[in-house]
């Protein structure tokens, strides 16, 4: 197989996040987004690429000042067991370390891989009163998952909430 690079991703990478996302939206697997969503928080990607081609992709979000979250981890189907998935996570840690934050959120079918990756599950209670207070303010779905509220519950019956803390 050839190398695969992760690098940043562009504007001119949009529609290929979404060709990728597609198939496991399909399956029920992840939510969909839609294109809008995606050119507004491409900033936050990183994509996997072998011989021009993107095989992976995933995003980092900042949910509060020592905080962020993975989104959107995707592997191709044929680049799944390759280490393209560990080789974006690896990138979007750097990231959140080069960006101060201490912690890591996930919300994942895959335990197992964010288990081995130093992730673990989490309970009700992961941020101090008044924070949770602060972030309950926020318009963003991704953090209403954090905080397991109950209106998101249908969108993550059967995940996994895991946080990881950073060195």
């Amino acid at each position: 197989m050839p190398a695969v690079t992760v690098r940043s991703a562009r504007t001119s990478d949009v529609r290929s996040i979404i060709a990728l996302l597609e198939p496991w939206v399909q399956r029920r697997i992840l939510l969909g987004k839609e294109v809008v969503t995606v050119f507004e928080s491409v900033q936050e990607f990183v994509v996997a690429e072998a011989d021009g081609v993107l095989v992976g992709c995933g995003a980092l979000h900042v949910m509060w000042e020592d905080l962020g979250e993975i989104r959107t981890l995707i592997v191709s189907e044929e680049w799944l067991n390759h280490g393209v998935g560990g080789a974006l996570v690896t990138r979007l840690e750097d990231n959140a370390r080069a960006l101060g934050l201490s912690r890591l959120f996930c919300l994942t079918f895959e335990v197992d891989f964010f288990s081995r990756r130093g992730f673990a599950p989490i309970g009700e209670q992961v941020v101090d009163p008044d924070v949770y207070s602060q972030m309950l303010r926020s318009p963003d779905e991704g953090v209403a998952e954090f905080l397991d509220l109950a209106h998101v519950k249908p969108n993550t019956l059967g995940n996994t909430r895991m946080l990881k803390l950073l060195s």
